[in-house]
């Protein structure tokens, strides 16, 4: 059974509401485009970098974002490893939930967790997967020590931090 204690969200300054209406939960996500989504891009913000700090207990220094193949992405580097924050954009549902199963393929699924997006699991090493609407969100720790953070706490744990406050900020589409 997966024990975690679940941070209050700070920082969440998308520009979007908190409250969903009931037309906004009704509403078809909108698909991949040309350019990546402003909620894939807030993983990457100044406000993102500033609310993972608070669950990480260290500051990152943030490589610049990439939009590769409807993948926004950017690496938090620490002085003792680093973690990749990354949000696959897709077109339907048939498409998202083929690429949430091809990475639970690919990554290697430990344990499913429950409460988090409308699916998600933690990968066999750490990282966790988390599936909403048609996003894909990756928070990848293959990069840092067993232990980390400020306390340290298992790098593991800090992929769950990590998910569960980006998800908290995560309001339309």
């Amino acid at each position: 059974m997966l024990a975690l204690t679940v941070i209050g969200v700070a920082g969440c300054t998308t520009g979007a509401s908190t409250t969903a209406s009931t037309n906004t939960d009704l509403r078809v996500p909108l698909p991949a485009g040309a350019n990546p989504s402003r909620i894939s891009q807030m993983v990457c913000s100044a406000d993102a970098v500033k609310a993972i700090r608070t669950v990480v207990g260290e500051k990152a220094a943030v490589g610049a974002a990439a939009w590769v193949n409807h993948r926004y992405s950017c690496r938090y580097g620490y002085p003792t490893g680093s973690m990749v924050v990354s949000v696959k954009e897709l077109s339907s549902w048939p498409e998202t939930i083929a690429y949430f199963d091809s990475l639970a393929t690919s990554m290697g699924t430990s344990q499913k967790i429950y409460g988090l997006g409308q699916g998600a699991f933690q990968t066999t090493d750490g990282s966790v997967v988390v599936r909403k609407d048609w996003k894909v969100l990756v928070v990848d720790i293959s990069g840092l020590p067993g232990q980390f953070g400020v306390p340290p706490t298992s790098s593991g744990n800090v992929a769950l931090r990590v998910s569960y406050q980006i998800l908290g900020c995560w309001a339309g589409d």
